[in-house]
């Protein structure tokens, strides 16, 4: 139970916290749940208007079985539904059973009670009327059949020639647009339908009070507390509270949407006598585990308010939800965010356009040191914020069936044991990585996207793409989630990367033939996945548990690297520049030999690579003519690489590992970053230049 203590010592601190109040964390006894219509009442209980609501999330009391209702007679406590607070509702030919009876005496109790509000009284007058079906008829806000004699019945069917009529008019009633529904077809004579239930609409209340500035009921801080007065008095029995140690009232139903005000599923779920929950060990449910009412139902908000999407905190990956904190409320850096770097990183990118790089010193290691010194920054940044002996929380949540959620992962850990693990992290597997962003002129319209390459680890959702592609399956998408919740281990325990992840990102990035081009002859998602394979490859040799495999590599060209893999790289990046250079100049846009031969080269490079000289042959002398001092300089090259390659490992035919892509994609990069002679700089520069690396 050490994450329920966690959450619930985090809401203790997060209601002390300054922040604004649709920040704020929701009370006890209270439910978050999409509001449809409002209606609004006078001072006197009487209906005034009604307007319905679109995209509306409020915050409703509810009662223990209401937050988590399966069934549906448990009515919350004052707006709900309908087929609950409308009395009417049945008499209009509503479609789903009417529980208003059990509504309206659960609202009788507590007006009747010590802790009643002068609003509630005036909702609980207005509903024995039973008009709120009626009301809404006539004030527009609900469709409605009408019969020979005039009756008038809630409509559940609604033609698709009108559903067409409407959208075609931009005439559709507000209550169709906010309700849910399902196409039913017809029989060879009969209309298509559209069905909802108007019953599902949820009725929210304001009560205009002269001199009473908040009108809304679900805004009404005093309406709150009114209502977790008279929930909380009505538990009186006691019991030992397994996660304070208190002898507290005990909750006998946990509540659920945690995810989102829809999710059914519930992290502890209890059945009473049905099952196997407990019996055979206890005499009830109590004794497995006793929680207190309000260190769950505290511990529940805070969890919800953590990975709230509204707050940008949480990772989210499907039904995958993953979220890390201090108790004190500073923020902390997100293991598995998309945008953590965006911001700091931001002058730590190769553009568009090359960049001049003094050739006295190696541009590699001083992005590398300069990576680290503003990572080492940042990760201070956060950690001044909390105490060295403050804990910080990990925990990720699932949910197998759609009632059920369980924790898949949680760690705590002290500050600087945290910071040191994500540190290594982004600083062991630290390469370029394309990504892309919207620029905007000075009056902040759109102009254009531009390719961005920041020196930052792959991120995590990314990585599992890049094995495993994007293929919209449950089974592929199992195999995403599976794969980002193996790669937290490797972050923030500082796990050694599966080989298996690694291998599978190698392979799809040397087969660059399968990988589409777009208008410019790019290849965008190839040029993605090529980084983060180059930042796996070599991360996964800086912490590998085999020490003989362990080593390090710069993220620059390394000229003086004699491994075999990585020269061949290298020579595969000076051919496909040669002919990448050379289409250019004859305005032709497709791939090049050493592009489309790059998988077979990475499984027989000395038989691939005789092929791709001979195909290189035609270009070399184009360029002879048309830009010898490029080619001259694109020979030596070659020359300078061939001269440090082992004569026996040139002619071996043994696949190449990984590794080739780091010397392919250092190349690469330093010809699309380095000038050449002040004469052939212009050309050298033109050679692919819109390829955005």
């Amino acid at each position: 139970m050490s994450w329920m203590q966690k959450l619930y010592q985090t809401y203790e601190a997060g209601v002390l916290l300054d922040l604004p109040l649709e920040q704020q964390l929701m009370p006890i006894s209270h439910t978050p749940q999409n509001a449809h219509i409002n209606i609004v009442l006078d001072g006197g209980g009487n209906f005034r208007r009604a307007s319905v609501l679109e995209k509306t999330q409020i915050v409703l009391p509810a009662t223990e079985d209401s937050a988590g209702r399966s069934s549906n007679n448990a009515p919350h406590a004052l707006a709900d539904k309908i087929q609950y607070v409308a009395k009417d509702y049945a008499a209009f030919g509503g479609k789903k059973n009417a529980y208003f009876e059990r509504y309206h005496q659960q609202l009788q109790v507590w007006c009747e009670s010590p802790y009643v509000h002068p609003k509630v009284e005036l909702v609980y007058r207005y509903i024995q009327k039973g008009t709120v079906v009626k009301d809404l008829i006539n004030h527009g806000k609900l469709l409605y059949a009408e019969d020979q004699v005039g009756n008038k019945t809630l409509s559940n069917l609604i033609g698709k020639s009108a559903v067409e009529k409407w959208n075609k008019n931009k005439t559709t009633p507000e209550i169709y647009k906010v309700l849910t529904k399902t196409l039913v077809k017809g029989d060879l004579n009969a209309e298509d339908k559209y069905e909802f239930d108007q019953g599902d609409a949820l009725i929210c209340w304001s009560v205009e009070i002269p001199g009473d500035p908040t009108s809304e009921t679900w805004k009404d801080t005093s309406i709150q507390t009114s209502w977790i007065s008279f929930d909380t008095a009505k538990n009186v029995e006691k019991q030992l509270c397994y996660v304070s140690g208190a002898e507290q009232a005990i909750s006998n139903k946990h509540p659920a949407k945690i995810r989102h005000s829809g999710d059914k599923a519930k992290l502890i779920s209890s059945n009473d006598s049905n099952g196997y929950t407990y019996r055979g060990k206890f005499l009830d449910e109590t004794q497995a585990c006793g929680i207190g009412f309000e260190v769950s139902q505290k511990a529940h908000n805070a969890l919800r308010w953590l990975v709230d999407p509204k707050r940008q905190q949480a990772f989210r990956n499907g039904d995958q939800v993953y979220v890390s904190w201090a108790v004190s409320g500073a923020p902390v850096p997100q293991p598995l965010h998309d945008s953590v770097w965006d911001d700091d990183f931001s002058d730590l990118e190769i553009g568009d356009q090359p960049i001049v790089i003094d050739t006295q010193t190696n541009p590699g290691q001083n992005l590398g040191q300069a990576y680290a010194i503003r990572l080492r920054n940042y990760m201070a940044g956060y950690a001044n914020e909390i105490q060295p002996n403050d804990q910080i929380m990990l925990m990720g949540i699932d949910s197998a069936t759609p009632g059920r959620m369980g924790v898949i992962y949680y760690r705590e850990w002290l500050r600087d044991e945290f910071f040191e693990r994500l540190t290594a992290w982004h600083k062991q597997f630290a390469w370029w990585q394309r990504h892309t962003r919207q620029l905007h002129d000075d009056s902040g319209k759109k102009t254009k996207i531009q390719t961005i390459w920041p020196i930052c680890a792959p991120l995590p959702r990314d990585i599992a793409l890049a094995a495993h592609g994007d293929i919209d399956s449950d089974a592929h998408k199992t195999l995403r989630r599976k794969t980002v919740e193996r790669l937290l281990s490797c972050i923030i325990d500082k796990s050694p990367l599966p080989r298996d992840i690694l291998d599978q990102c190698v392979r799809n990035a040397s087969n660059r033939n399968a990988y589409s081009r777009d208008k410019q002859g790019n290849q965008p998602l190839w040029e993605k996945n090529l980084g983060i394979a180059c930042a796996l490859y070599k991360g996964y040799h800086q912490r590998t548990p085999e020490l003989k495999l362990r080593r390090d590599y710069a993220m620059a060209l390394e000229e003086n690297r004699l491994d075999r893999d990585y020269l061949y790289g290298r020579l595969l990046a000076v051919a496909d520049y040669i002919e990448e250079f050379a289409l250019y100049k004859s305005n032709e846009n497709r791939s090049t030999n050493a592009a489309r031969l790059m998988q077979r080269f990475a499984d027989r490079p000395f038989d691939t690579w005789r092929t791709i000289e001979l195909s290189l042959q035609p270009y070399m002398h184009r360029l002879q003519v048309i830009n010898a001092g490029f080619l001259t300089n694109r020979q030596k090259d070659i020359e300078n690489i061939m001269v440090l390659i082992d004569h026996d490992d040139f002619t071996s035919n043994d696949k190449l590992s990984g590794e080739f892509l780091l010397g392919y994609h250092c190349q690469r990069h330093y010809y699309k970053h380095k000038p050449e002679s002040a004469t052939n700089s212009a050309d050298a520069h033109d050679a692919n230049p819109e390829s955005g690396e």
